[in-house]
């Protein structure tokens, strides 16, 4: 999922969040959003749904299968 972490990245800067705040919506540790964002690590499939939500675009998005 090597184009999530740059996606999750660029949704975030672009409403202006930190990894920290973006830690706190999703009540997970600054790391992980790290982690994440780096492709480091993989979330579950409900935290994705959950990001996905949050930041209000398709899971095919997250995953470089569709443009926004």
């Amino acid at each position: 999922m090597e184009i999530f972490g740059e996606r999750l990245k660029e949704l975030r800067t672009a409403r202006g969040m930190t990894q920290k705040q973006l830690a706190a919506a999703l009540n997970v540790s600054g790391n992980t959003v790290c982690s994440w964002e780096r492709d480091k690590q993989e979330p579950s499939m409900s935290m994705l749904l959950t990001i996905s939500d949050l930041f209000e675009v398709p899971l095919d998005y997250l995953f470089g299968r569709d443009s926004y």
